[in-house]
C-alpha cells in the first residue's frame, strides 16, 4: 500500500514538472522564478513546492490565450469585411503550442496593418458617399435611395464603423460616382444650351430685364464648368423642362414680333442717318423687310444680325462725320447771325430808345465779329470735307446734297453779295454828292428822297422761308434750296443755305433807277 502510494506520488511529481516544462515551453519562457531551485525533502513537499508556480503559469497560458483570441478574432473580422464576408466570421483556433510574446506581436502587426487598411477603405467610402450626397442634391435625386442601392450599410443611420468597405462597395461607389457625373455633365449642356437661346430670343425680341430674371437659376450657369455647379437643383429635370417649355414659348412669340422688332431697329437706323443728315429711302427698305419676313427665306435671328450690323456701320459712318457736321452747325448758325444783321440794319429805327435796342446792340455786335469769320469757317469746312472724301473716296452728302457743291454756290453767291453791296454803297454816296451839290445851288429844300421809310433793300431769302431763320437750324434743302420733284429726285443744282441772303437783282435795280431812298448802313 505504501508503495502504491509513493509510486503515485512520484507519477504526480514527474507530470507537473512535465507540465511545467510544457508552460514554460508554450509562453516563451526558458525560466520561471517561482519555481525553486532544491529538490530535497519528500515527494509530497516537493509537489508542494512546484504547484503555486505551476498554477501562476496555467493563470498566465489562460490570458494569453484570450489575448491571440482577441487578436486573431479582430483579424479575422477585418479581413472578412475587406472581403466583404463579414457575416461569416468564425471564432479563430487558438495554437496554444506557441503563445510566446514575439507570436503575439506578430498579430498584432498584423492587426494593425488591417486596421489601417480599413481606415483607408472607411475614408474612401466616406469620401464617395459625400460626393454622391452632394451629386444627388446638384441633379435633385433621391440620395438614400441611390445610396441604399450600392449597400445598405451606407444609410446614414447606420455607425460609422459599420459602414461596408469591401472591394465591390468601393467599386460600386465609384461606379455611381462616375455615373452621376456623366449624368450631371450631360444635364449641364443641355441647360446652357437652353440657357443660350434664351438669352438669344431674349435679345431678338428686347425681353424686359425683369421678365428675364424669372430664369436666373437658368442663366447664371451659362459658362460654368461642371465643377462649378453646386447649388442643390441646380440640374434637377423639372429646372430643364421647365427651361424647355420657355424657349418653346418664345420661339412661338418670336414669329409674332418680328415685325414689330425690325421696324424698331429700322427706327434706330433711320434716327442715326437724320441725325448724321443722311438721306435713305425708308419707304423701301421697310418694304424689304416685311417681304422678307413674310417670305420666310431668312432666318429672323440673321435679319436681326444684319441690321446690327447697318447699325453699327451707320454709327461709325454718323462718328466719321461729326466733325464736319460740327462746323456745318457752326457755319448756318453763323449765316442765321448775318440774316438777322442784315435785317437789323435796314430798320431805321433800331437807335431809337426802345425796349431792348440796348439787346439788339449788343447781339449786332456780337453778329458782325461772328459774320467776319464766316469766310475762314467755310474754307476750313472745305478742307475738312475734301480730306473726308478721299480718305473714304465717297462723296460727302448732306441731307441728299453735296456739301462741296453748296459750300462753293455759296462763296459765289456770297460774292455776288458783297459786289452788290459794294455799288449799293457807291450810289448812295452819288445820291448823297448830289444832294449836296443841290443844296449848295438852291438852298436847303425838303426833299422827298430823304423822307423815312421802312422799306427793305434785301430782296426775298434764296429759299423763300423770309425772316424767319431760326425756325429751322440745319439746311433744310427740301423747300427751296434745292428743287425735288414729287417722285423724290432732286434738281440738277443744289442752292445756298436756308439762312443765306441775297438780293436779287432786280430788287437792286429798281432802287438804283427808282426814287425810294436808301436807308444808311451804320
Amino acid at each position: 500500500m505504501a508503495v502504491n502510494s509513493r509510486a503515485h506520488l512520484l507519477q504526480a511529481l514527474a507530470d507537473a514538472r512535465v507540465e511545467l516544462t510544457n508552460l514554460l515551453s508554450a509562453l516563451g519562457e526558458k525560466t520561471y522564478g517561482g519555481i525553486p531551485e532544491k529538490t530535497t525533502g519528500t515527494i509530497k513537499e516537493q509537489l508542494e513546492a512546484i504547484a503555486p508556480a505551476l498554477k501562476k503559469l496555467c493563470k498566465q497560458k489562460d490570458e494569453r490565450v484570450n489575448e491571440f483570441f482577441n487578436v486573431q478574432y479582430q483579424i479575422q473580422k477585418i479581413s472578412a469585411e475587406i472581403a466583404g464576408t463579414s457575416d461569416v466570421v468564425v471564432n479563430p483556433t487558438v495554437d496554444d503550442s506557441d503563445m510566446s510574446l514575439k507570436k503575439l506581436d506578430e498579430f498584432q502587426g498584423q492587426l494593425q496593418e488591417l486596421q489601417k487598411e480599413k481606415s483607408d477603405r472607411l475614408h474612401k467610402v466616406l469620401e464617395f458617399v459625400s460626393t454622391v450626397h452632394d451629386l444627388c442634391a446638384v441633379l435633385g435625386l433621391d440620395f438614400m435611395q441611390t445610396i441604399i442601392e450600392v449597400h445598405p450599410s451606407l444609410n446614414d443611420g447606420t455607425n460609422v464603423q459599420s459602414k461596408s468597405i469591401s472591394n465591390a462597395t468601393l467599386a460600386t461607389l465609384a461606379k455611381t460616382v462616375l455615373s452621376l457625373m456623366e449624368e450631371k455633365k450631360q444635364r449641364l449642356q443641355k441647360l446652357q444650351d437652353l440657357a443660350s437661346q434664351l438669352v438669344d430670343l431674349w435679345n431678338l425680341m428686347d425681353t424686359s430685364m425683369e421678365e428675364r430674371s424669372l430664369f436666373d437659376h437658368v442663366t447664371c450657369n451659362i459658362s460654368a464648368s461642371i465643377n462649378e455647379v453646386t447649388i442643390p437643383g441646380a440640374l434637377a429635370l423639372d429646372l430643364i423642362e421647365q427651361a424647355e417649355v420657355e424657349v418653346d414659348r418664345l420661339d412661338q412669340l418670336k414669329a409674332s414680333r418680328m415685325k414689330e422688332i425690325a421696324f424698331k431697329k429700322q427706327s434706330e437706323l433711320e434716327q442715326i442717318y437724320a441725325h448724321a443728315h443722311i438721306e435713305i429711302d425708308t419707304d423701301a427698305a421697310r418694304d424689304k423687310i416685311l417681304s422678307l419676313i413674310d417670305s420666310g427665306n431668312v432666318e429672323p435671328a440673321e435679319l436681326l444680325a444684319d441690321m446690327d450690323n447697318q447699325i453699327s456701320n451707320a454709327k461709325e459712318e454718323a462718328l466719321s462725320r461729326n466733325e464736319i457736321l460740327d462746323k456745318v452747325e457752326k457755319w448756318m448758325s453763323a449765316c442765321e447771325e448775318e440774316s438777322w444783321l442784315d435785317d437789323y440794319n435796314q430798320d431805321d429805327n433800331r437807335y431809337n430808345a426802345s425796349r431792348g435796342a440796348h439787346l439788339n446792340l449788343k447781339r449786332a455786335e456780337k453778329a458782325r465779329l461772328l459774320v467776319n469769320k464766316i469766310p475762314a469757317l467755310v474754307d476750313s469746312l472745305v478742307a475738312k470735307t475734301r480730306a473726308w472724301e478721299q480718305d473714304r473716296g465717297l462723296t460727302f452728302v448732306y441731307d441728299g446734297v453735296h456739301l462741296l457743291a453748296m459750300l462753293d454756290e455759296y462763296t459765289l453767291l456770297r460774292q455776288d453779295r458783297e459786289e452788290e453791296k459794294k455799288r449799293m454803297r457807291d450810289h448812295k454816296k452819288f445820291q448823297e454828292q448830289m444832294s449836296k451839290e443841290q443844296e449848295s445851288v438852291f438852298g436847303a429844300s425838303p426833299n422827298p428822297a430823304r423822307q423815312p421809310s421802312t422799306k427793305k433793300v434785301v430782296g426775298p431769302r434764296a429759299n423763300g422761308v423770309g425772316a424767319n431763320v431760326n425756325s429751322t437750324r440745319r439746311l433744310s434743302l427740301q423747300n427751296g434750296s434745292k428743287s425735288i420733284n414729287r417722285d423724290g429726285r432732286r434738281g440738277s443744282r443744289p442752292a445756298a443755305p436756308v439762312n443765306y441772303v441775297a438780293i436779287a437783282k432786280e430788287d437792286a435795280s429798281s432802287h438804283i433807277s427808282g426814287t425810294d431812298p436808301l436807308p444808311s448802313t451804320p
